[in-house]
């Protein structure tokens, strides 16, 4: 199959649903998220100290999807229907057939839960059999250790260090770690996740 774009799309899982992101996601988020700083430690963005200032951080991801650059989402908890984070698709070409998944925060009451494993299963399903991908790939700080190993547990190969990669938000050069994940890897790495989320 022509590989296509990534465009909004509401991907529903047993415990999360993924819906695009929007403004109005953003009371939940900052009741579930807040400037806990061990959720912002890695990203690019110091920790928000207001609600206000985390309504510029989601006017920055919808600002991008507004101009094609990425498609965001709300992680929606299914139990309690409220959003605990955000993740999306980034660069992406449909000619070259690749996607990345990342942009990745989540309240630190759904770490080590289903609500990640999930939704990386709903992302490469729809990356590889709704888009047609044939590689998915995700970076992170490469001194994020707990990143990097949730990234492989996925089943990613670790590609390489990409050496000064980003300027951090404190002044700081980030050293960026490469992952991916090739369409004829994906049966095997979907089977193990499906088996890893029916185990609870």
């Amino acid at each position: 199959m022509t590989a296509k774009p990534p465009s909004p799309v509401t991907l529903t899982g047993r415990h999360i649903r993924l819906e695009p992101l929007e403004r109005r996601h953003l009371a939940d988020l900052w009741t579930s998220v807040g400037s806990e700083p061990e959720v912002w430690r890695w990203t690019m963005h110091l920790p928000p100290a207001s609600e206000e200032d985390l309504g510029g951080i989601l006017d920055g991801r919808l600002a991008e999807s507004a101009e094609g650059e990425s498609v965001n989402f709300a992680a929606v908890d299914l139990t309690s229907g409220r959003a605990v984070g955000v993740t999306g698709y980034h660069d992406f070409s449909a000619d070259d057939e690749f996607v990345e998944i990342g942009g990745t925060w989540y309240a630190r009451s759904v770490w080590r839960t289903a609500v990640n494993t999930e939704a990386k299963l709903l992302l490469l399903t729809h990356a590889f059999e709704d888009l047609g991908m044939g590689r998915v790939f995700w970076k992170t700080d490469a001194r994020n250790e707990r990143s990097r190993t949730a990234i492989q547990r996925l089943g990613a190969q670790f590609e390489g260090i990409h050496r000064r990669h980003r300027l951090r938000p404190d002044g700081t050069w980030r050293d960026s770690a490469y992952f991916s994940m090739l369409t004829d890897e994906w049966p095997a790495a979907k089977s193990r996740l499906v088996d890893r989320l029916s185990r609870g």
